[in-house]
């Protein structure tokens, strides 16, 4: 199947057999010399990377400890309380706006991603009102990246080539919603198809039961009685309320540092694998893609990696395409595995809601990138943008505060509110 290609080289100065870390066939065989001059990788002592990995095992702990504590605000509050905290959010499209302006504010769909899978595993938040967050989410992310692309808005050139790489995953997951957020809205497959899946797979040996992990419920208890003593004190709405607002600050600062944690760990072995994967074969770089983001919790990281390859001209925004796509898919197997920490009566649809995440980028994949027709859209819109932003500076600024800030804000204000 032909890879997305690019009309435009990683720079316009040079020919093509002059670029530097390119190959005959247009892949991008980076040199040793040349990786380590754009991201060097820092080699850790022995006890330093053993006391790395301790502190991952903690992180993780405290991620699961996280959403066990918010499904224990959620049960507290009743379920009258707990459907009025997520009623703004009803309409589809204020959930849609919460979802990304919620995730660029914090700067983790994975956070905002755990903790509306919690709700609706603690039964606070009904599945059609957590589709839409969590999609909100999966565009929400993406600013990060092209954030780290502004740290080359001094050389034109190198804006170009690094806005083009990072806005590619800007523009592909808005592709991905604006396909499938209107299907969902009238057909509701994600929904059926999760259900399906979850139902199908619920309790049986292919996929254990969360109800039955009594062993997380009994590793997470002294932290989660903690919690839920200390906020006993105040009244019954309100404690509910705080275990929910700790919860959630856990939540954030685990999956933070877990990804910061892991990239000092990881990168120098994620960046390698990425960047022999990157110009072999697009599935390759896809599936790299996919396994550096599970192992380091965060695409954002996968992502932000090549950033400065792509600014340097040794990648171009073609061959980091597949690894977005790849990112993206493998952002949704934190949620998974953090739907096991529920426990209850509500546990299994709060697995259908992880399994939304998982299914909806598997189906971008199949319809964006697998098919032809519009595997170019993304690559096409980025690089025109990157070519447009590296002329006129402010039209990044315009675009990023527009379509990540004021749009879903101020849907926000006028459906949700008003």
């Amino acid at each position: 199947m032909p890879e997305a290609t690019s009309d435009s080289g990683p720079d316009n100065s040079h020919k093509e057999g002059d670029v530097p870390g390119s190959t005959p066939s247009g892949g991008s065989a980076v040199t040793a010399p040349a990786a380590e001059s754009v991201a060097g990788a820092v080699q850790l002592p022995a006890w330093t990377k053993a006391l790395g990995w301790c502190g991952v095992a903690g992180l993780i702990y405290l991620l699961i400890c996280a959403v066990s504590i918010i499904s224990r605000g959620f049960a507290g509050l009743g379920s009258d309380a707990a459907h009025t905290m997520f009623a703004f959010a009803a309409h589809p499209w204020v959930g849609l706006s919460v979802g990304v302006l919620g995730t660029v504010l914090i700067q983790s769909s994975t956070t905002t991603t755990a903790i509306a899978v919690t709700a609706v595993g603690s039964g606070a938040l009904p599945l059609q009102g957590a589709i839409p967050i969590i999609l909100g989410a999966n565009v929400g992310t993406t600013v990060t990246t092209s954030l780290v692309a502004l740290t080359f808005i001094g050389d034109r050139t190198e804006f170009r080539r690094a806005l083009g790489a990072s806005t590619v995953h800007d523009f592909y997951n808005w592709l991905a919603l604006l396909i499938f957020f209107p299907i969902e809205l009238i057909w509701h497959p994600l929904e059926h198809i999760s259900g399906t899946l979850t139902h199908a797979l619920y309790g049986t040996d292919w996929l254990p039961n969360p109800a039955h992990f009594n062993f997380i419920r009994a590793a997470t208890g002294p932290v989660e009685h903690g919690v839920i003593h200390a906020t006993s004190h105040v009244s019954s709405t309100l404690g509910p309320l705080f275990t929910i607002l700790i919860g959630a600050a856990l939540i954030l600062v685990a999956v933070r540092y877990l990804g910061k944690l892991l990239k000092l760990l990881m990168v120098g072995r994620a960046r390698d694998v990425l960047i022999k994967a990157v110009g072999r074969n697009a599935y390759l770089a896809m599936a790299s893609g996919m396994g550096v983001t599970v192992v380091t919790q965060s695409s954002t990281i996968t992502t932000s990696v090549l950033v400065p390859f792509a600014g340097a001209g040794i990648l171009t925004p073609a061959q980091v395409y597949p690894v977005v796509v790849g990112s993206n898919l493998g952002t949704t197997f934190t949620v998974v595995f953090a739907a096991f920490a529920g426990v209850g009566q509500d546990a299994k649809i709060g697995l259908q809601a992880a399994f939304v995440h998982l299914i909806y980028n598997l189906f971008a994949i199949v319809v964006i990138y697998v098919i032809p027709l519009l595997r170019p859209v993304p690559l096409y819109c980025a690089e025109n943008l990157a070519r447009i932003a590296s002329e006129h500076r402010w039209v990044l600024g315009v675009y990023l505060g527009t379509v990540f800030i004021a749009l879903p804000a101020l849907v926000i204000v006028l459906v949700g509110v008003l």
